[in-house]
């Protein structure tokens, strides 16, 4: 249901399990004999959306293939409090050692999932697309933005190459919105939008006239906004309008009801809290059984 790329994932795992085992576990291979066998149980401490399911089975694949992962739950759902979400089976060093970044990623992932739901219901039959932005944790940014659609949100740009925006940086750099606006026409390919930021009825229509494919309002007051809006659509309503600025819960609905096609909001992954998830030792297996 949810698409996640396998590719940057096992790269970034392969890495990820270098950096914390580097010579190996040393707690694990000092008091755990070899041959010991475990059930881990997954299960979650405070309720929430789950999101990283595949990344948690990439973790123990990785570490050892002889490993058993279990989802007991569908990526998306809310878990209430004490839910079982996941086992793995298997070597108990090995389940021990790979657990951290397992638990890490399930958590976080968690984290920006339940925290877009919130968002996503605020705006309950409004029409507009809730969407994140490159505020990510470095290393994690398509993990991130997974978990935004997890959660029932969308993906802005992934990155600074598959879409113009040009800021207020680059409006100053550049001499202007409408000298930004024609040199990034010249310089993209036909397929490109271009996306322009502004903080007032004069840069707004400025955008307009220039020929901007999205016009992202920053910052304005909800009454500006909905100025900004009438200016827009009422002149051409095929171009995309979108909120942006400290956006929070409280003032999301009031910010759909000016009009706007899309708000975005970095606190989906740049402030978010990570989901209470532990794993614990069930019976064992094997020889000590």
């Amino acid at each position: 249901m949810f698409e996640l790329n396998r590719h940057v994932l096992r790269e970034h795992i392969r890495a990820w399990l270098q950096e914390d085992l580097v010579t190996g576990d040393i707690s694990s291979l000092a008091t755990i004999p070899m041959d010991h066998m475990s059930k881990g149980i997954i299960h979650v401490k405070e309720s929430g959306v789950i999101a990283g399911l595949p990344a948690a089975a990439e973790v123990f694949k990785q570490f050892d293939p002889d490993l058993s992962f279990r989802p007991l739950v569908q990526e998306g759902v809310h878990a209430p409090v004490g839910t079982v979400i996941a086992e793995v089976e298997g070597s108990t060093r090995s389940i021990l050692s790979s657990e951290r970044l397992a638990l890490n990623l399930l958590q976080r992932m968690s984290g920006v999932a339940t925290k877009t739901k919130a968002f996503v219901d605020a705006l309950e039959g409004a029409p507009v697309r809730l969407v994140d932005t490159r505020k990510t944790t470095p290393g994690h940014r398509a993990l991130e933005k997974y978990a935004v659609r997890v959660g029932g949100g969308h993906n802005h740009r992934l990155g600074l190459y598959d879409a113009v925006m040009i800021k207020d940086n680059h409006i100053k750099a550049s001499g202007g919105i409408t000298s930004a606006v024609q040199n990034a026409r010249n310089y993209i390919p036909h397929t490109m939008k271009i996306e322009v930021e502004t903080e007032s009825l004069e840069q707004t229509r400025e955008a307009l006239e220039a020929g901007a494919d999205i016009i992202m309002l920053d910052n304005m007051s909800t009454d500006l906004m909905k100025q900004a809006v009438h200016l827009v659509k009422s002149a051409a309503p095929h171009i995309i309008v979108e909120a942006s600025g400290g956006v929070s819960l409280a003032t999301i609905r009031a910010i759909a009801l000016t009009g706007v096609d899309v708000i975005s909001v970095g606190a989906l992954t740049n402030s978010i809290s990570a989901l209470d998830i532990s794993l614990d030792l069930g019976e064992r297996k094997g020889a000590e059984a």
